[in-house]
């Protein structure tokens, strides 16, 4: 499996999805090799873990600044807020990084005896399909997130054409969701019954009552409503925003959280003034797990205003922690989160009365919690994987 991001060396969900696939994989019965960029990773069970060594890198060079989350413009502004132990995830040269990755794809893996080759996003498909060739094995690709996700269909055209290749070379292609696989088909020309979707599933290890979690923060305080998430174009922070707006003007009391870091900070403070939100808006930067669970469980509701959104992990964290969520129609967790509500992005009128409501009906926001949390206990990543292990096993025979 060739990956890319793979705690704790990640930024995104990319490498908590692939931990997640990874882990449910071997609990499948699956024996599992990661090949990525560095070898920090954490080991479980008997994973194994191959990355390039300086003899395999010589005399390999590229010229290149690219990011798989951001414009290039907006790549270096982003690094700087990126703690220095987790910049070489993807450097100061994305592209130079990849070169060395794909040409020792073949060197790391020539040991190796696989069944089926795996690889995640753009940035390891061709050292994906290198090595596929070299084992003659068959190669499946799996897409979390496309350029025209992270662009707002404005995309890098040379990672645009990258990802094309890689779905064309691939024996089978997973999607993360529907709304993923209907990009696929209608903007790269793929045929569907070549894509196969496969949701994202989570980490819920013990049964929760979402009602009763962190009810402490629930009680006799000021209503708080969460955004999480890298502050880009594809995750909406300025929709958010401007659902703020609507409901300050109506509950001025509500406080809203925007947690995250990204390269349009400066944008959102400037707006949040301008709308006048300057007193009820807190910008709490990049935050740790386990802050993340503490804001979650603070939360009256959680808001995903994503313009375009593969999945969604963390509306799933979200609901763990028993928040209520609001969706965006855009995204994969949609599709498998029936109690909630969803609302178009750009439609933040009808996003701020959802929020209103969930803040006025305490009956129905119980019920929210209480229902979406049976979503968690059917979608777990050991469920997933037995899917991801069916198509292995058509592959190979």
């Amino acid at each position: 499996m060739f990956g890319w991001e793979y705690p704790p060396m990640h930024l995104g969900g990319l490498g908590v999805a692939c931990q997640g696939l990874v882990r449910g994989l071997m609990k499948n019965g699956v024996k599992v090799t990661l090949v990525l960029p560095n070898p920090d990773a954490e080991i479980d069970g008997d994973m194994e873990v191959i990355s390039p060594n300086s003899e395999m890198l010589k005399n390999i060079h590229v010229t290149s600044a690219l990011s798989p989350y951001d414009s290039a413009q907006a790549y270096y502004e982003k690094m700087k807020g990126v703690p220095r132990e987790q910049q070489n995830i993807y450097g100061e040269d994305l592209g130079q990084a990849i070169e060395n990755y794909t040409a020792a794809s073949v060197e790391m893996t020539k040991n190796v005896r696989p069944d089926v080759l795996h690889c995640h996003d753009w940035m390891t498909y061709e050292a994906g399909v290198r090595a596929a060739n070299y084992h003659q094995k068959p190669l499946v690709a799996h897409i979390h997130a496309t350029e025209l996700d992270r662009t707002h269909f404005n995309p890098n055209k040379w990672i645009f054409e990258r990802e094309r290749w890689g779905f064309e070379k691939a024996d089978k292609i997973i999607a993360v969701s529907n709304y993923t696989k209907n990009i696929l088909v209608s903007h790269y020309g793929i045929s569907p019954e070549n894509i196969s979707v496969v949701h994202n599933g989570n980490n819920v290890t013990r049964d929760k009552q979402p009602d009763n979690i962190q009810s402490e923060y629930r009680t006799d305080h000021t209503p708080m409503v969460l955004f999480l998430g890298r502050l880009t174009l594809q995750k909406g922070p300025n929709q958010f925003l401007e659902m703020a707006a609507e409901i300050h003007r109506i509950r001025p009391d509500v406080q809203f959280v925007i947690a995250g870091d990204g390269g349009m900070l400066g944008e959102l403070i400037e707006n949040s003034v301008k709308l006048g939100l300057q007193g009820n808006v807190i910008f709490a930067g990049r935050v740790s797990n386990k802050e993340a669970q503490k804001l979650f469980a603070q939360a009256d509701c959680f808001v995903m205003p994503s313009l375009s959104e593969p999945f969604g992990l963390v509306a799933l964290e979200a609901i763990e922690q028993g928040t209520p969520v609001i969706l965006s129609k855009q995204s994969g967790v949609s599709e498998v989160v029936g109690p909630a509500f969803k609302v178009d992005f750009w439609d933040t009128a009808k996003m701020a009365d959802c929020v209103l409501t969930v803040l006025r009906e305490a009956p129905l926001a119980n019920q929210l919690r209480s229902e979406s949390s049976h979503v968690l206990q059917k979608l777990t990543w050991e469920h997933q994987a037995m899917n991801v292990r069916s198509l292995y096993h058509e592959l190979i025979n």
